[in-house]
């Protein structure tokens, strides 16, 4: 059964700093890279466990999909049957800050 997709403010609040960040540059290719991250986490309804363990974090539940240059870190809950996008983290910051 498919998962509900969740964005937490956070991950939205990253997603706009990331197309404010592009977009001076090349409005288009800003837009372009954000539908390419709701591409990669869209996937995730259907294979919630796809994404790899954050090493840093060494917990099960959250898990994170590499949309260079960026970690899409996610929490996958069973038993509600949804996937919280927790952040959306550019590499170069290293370790993301999430809230537990």
């Amino acid at each position: 059964m498919a998962h509900q997709l969740v964005w937490a403010p956070l991950a939205r609040q990253d997603l706009l700093d990331l197309f404010n960040y592009i977009a001076p540059a090349s409005p288009n290719h800003a837009k372009q890279f954000i539908q390419k991250i709701f591409h990669e986490v869209e996937r995730l309804i259907e294979f919630p466990q796809s994404g790899r363990v954050v090493p840093e974090f060494n917990n099960p539940s959250i898990r994170e999909v590499l949309r260079k240059p960026c970690r899409i870190v996610y929490r996958v809950s069973s038993d509600s049957k949804t996937i919280e996008i927790i952040r959306v983290w550019h590499a170069a910051r290293g370790i993301p800050g999430i809230e537990e």
